[in-house]
């Protein structure tokens, strides 16, 4: 190895070792340890050092061709202790800058989606709702008039026949006539009652 590749592998490490500690203290400040379990946290610290082995190895490889020199591992503690000593109070109040920008910006995005996009909706479900109830409503109302016109109509024209035919039809035939009669005004006010139920709950505020 050169003396120009032993430098720059050299700086390299120490770089290396500078990035270790901010990524170290990155680390601990999203792992929050104490509320995780043991084997969540042993998991996460194996994962953490083969992340950080790869990578020295991978810049190693890259500068030297991945040859080990015991030097270099003085490097990455070199690199590590000037990360404490110089950089670590400044990366980790800018890490938390960071992390309170991120919040915020979360926290306004959350806002907009829930201004522009929840709310219309919602409100244009709201109008479509009151629309159908009130059509419903209404056509409900038609069909009363209706058949309450209906009703009134049939008594008219066939008040005569019915007389005449009180005369000629014998009594057992009258009695099933009109028990058919009362069967279907019963099967009338179950439906209008079930319908009155449907308009209760459609109609009901959420």
């Amino acid at each position: 190895m050169s003396l120009s590749v032993q430098f720059q592998t050299l700086l390299a490490m120490i770089a290396m070792g500078s990035l270790f500690g901010a990524m170290l203290d990155t680390y601990q400040r999203f792992l929050k340890r104490g509320n995780r379990k043991r084997w969540i946290v042993f998991i996460n610290d194996l994962l953490f050092w083969f992340i950080q082995g790869v990578l020295i190895f991978y810049v190693l490889f890259l500068v030297n061709s991945g040859e080990l020199r015991f030097y270099l591992f003085l490097a990455l503690l070199l690199g590590f202790s000037a990360y404490q000593a110089l950089f670590r109070q400044g990366y980790v109040r800018l890490l938390e800058w960071i992390i309170r920008i991120v919040k915020e910006t979360i926290k306004i995005i959350k806002k907009l989606i829930h201004l522009l996009i929840y709310q219309p909706v919602m409100g244009l479900f709201l109008l479509i709702k009151s629309i159908m109830i009130y059509l419903f409503t209404v056509g409900l109302a038609l069909v009363k008039i209706v058949w309450k016109v209906l009703k009134w109509l049939v008594m008219i024209v066939f008040w005569p026949i019915l007389w005449i035919a009180k005369t000629i039809i014998p009594k057992k035939v009258q009695k099933f006539v009109v028990k058919m009669g009362n069967s279907l005004e019963g099967f009338y006010k179950n439906a209008k009652n079930k319908m009155s139920k449907v308009m209760q709950f459609f109609g009901r505020k959420r």
